[in-house]
């Protein structure tokens, strides 16, 4: 007979050992002998919402390695291609993450590619006219999609057409892009001031000082301003028509909070029950009971400065205001009635067992050391995240669902095509 499985209650995940550099840059080891690779994650406060021209940030990022003083960008490619090195580039809203993985036996030869990377990039202007045709082009292929229509025209609902977090600049900026609004934009914020570093994998004393070395020589910025952002604009219904659509793509969801809100944990239960999981709520309504979709999502969505609950999914045209009003229904449900506890243990159960997936391995560690240091914690957050997820009653649940989940508060964006006297 099959025992059942067991999730642990509690997770205790070691701290990284943090160091300050000379220029004020805090390098954090996570250092593990069981594998011979490592992993260095350079994160800078280098996000899309901090630029002044369209697309400079991710710009910056994504040319930081095609061409630097002494090295091509082919030279580049090819050094790091020859080690077997993983060299790879995220930016979001706020912050850049450049990240370098490395078998430990070629560690000096990697780290001397990070140095041309990180510190004597050129963005040279073929490269940039290169890499900014394609990106106009790929963007303009992608707004053809109901997803992507969708996607942005929620970001706008949520927090307006020129706020950081809801702006979607017209392809036609990449033409307009130029070297010194690339360049500009790295001399602000990739800074010293402005990162720190997450070393992860085998560290030993060579690795720690090498890579420390390497980050104190991260310059120092001009001081900058802080950068207000306006108080967001929220508009409770947007449309976008795309005739001819199959499928109709639907957001729903309202702005709350970032994570560092004592709420937050408690609302990702309330997303995960509703949308998180193949066995979720809208799951075996609106795919197993009626057919509407393939997949629905529901979770909370956090930024640095603001946070959102957001339900999405893709639903046939013919179908979209019964799958709307499936929704609501299951939004509702919660409000109204009291989870069964089998069911929300379930849920504990998911969300557990999906951190503990996370967890697995230094680089996953590493993943989540940097959520926290974000967020302004450490991984001890882990531990009391999952007992507030373990703790929680039916009636929380319904608690946080009454309080935050009104219909009239929610905020709803459909693209696709027109119904007939709709």
């Amino acid at each position: 007979m099959t025992q059942p499985r067991i999730t642990p209650s509690e997770i205790e995940v070691a701290e990284a050992a943090k160091t300050l550099l000379p220029n004020g840059v805090a390098l954090y080891t996570l250092a593990s002998e069981d594998f011979e690779v490592l992993r260095i994650s350079f994160v800078f406060r280098a996000g899309s919402a901090l630029q002044q021209a369209p697309f400079s940030a991710s710009a910056a990022a994504n040319l930081l390695a095609e061409g630097t003083h002494n090295m091509t960008a082919r030279e580049v490619a090819e050094q790091l291609d020859y080690y077997g090195s993983w060299y790879d580039v995220n930016i979001d809203r706020d912050y850049a993450y450049i990240n370098f993985a490395t078998l430990s036996k070629f560690f000096d030869r990697t780290l001397a590619v990070a140095e041309e990377i990180l510190l004597r990039p050129t963005f040279p202007e073929e490269e940039l006219r290169t890499y900014a045709a394609k990106r106009r082009q790929r963007l303009a292929i992608d707004r053809t999609k109901v997803d992507v229509q969708a996607r942005e025209a929620f970001a706008r609902a949520l927090f307006g057409a020129h706020h950081p977090y809801g702006i979607s600049s017209d392809e036609a900026e990449y033409d307009r892009l130029t070297r010194d609004d690339v360049a500009d934009f790295h001399r602000r914020f990739y800074t010293a001031e402005n990162c720190f570093v997450v070393c992860s994998g085998r560290i030993g004393e060579h690795e720690l000082q090498a890579v420390g070395a390497l980050a104190a020589q991260l310059p120092h910025g001009e001081a900058e301003t802080a950068i207000r952002f306006p108080a967001p604009e929220t508009t409770h219904a947007a449309f976008v028509d795309h005739p001819g659509a199959v499928q109709s793509s639907l957001r729903l969801g309202r702005l709350l909070f970032p994570r560092q809100h004592p709420d937050f944990v408690g609302m990702q239960v309330v997303a995960t029950a509703l949308g998180g999981y193949f066995g979720s709520r809208l799951m075996q309504n609106l795919r197993e009971k009626h057919g509407y979709t393939y997949g629905v999502v529901a979770a909370m969505v956090n930024f640095e400065r603001e946070g959102y609950f957001a339900v999405a999914a893709q639903v046939g045209t013919d179908v979209t205001q019964e799958a709307l009003q499936e929704i609501y229904k299951e939004i509702e449900r919660l409000r109204t009635e009291a989870m069964p506890e089998e069911e929300l243990a379930l849920v504990k159960n998911m969300m557990t067992g999906e951190m503990m997936r996370i967890l697995d391995g230094p680089f996953g560690i590493a993943d989540v050391t940097i959520e926290n240091i974000l967020c302004g914690t450490d991984n001890t957050a882990i531990g009391e995240n999952i007992r507030r997820i373990r703790q929680m009653t039916p009636a929380d649940v319904q608690t946080l669902a009454r309080k935050y989940l009104a219909k009239e508060d929610l905020v709803t964006v459909i693209a696709g095509a027109r119904r007939p006297n709709s």
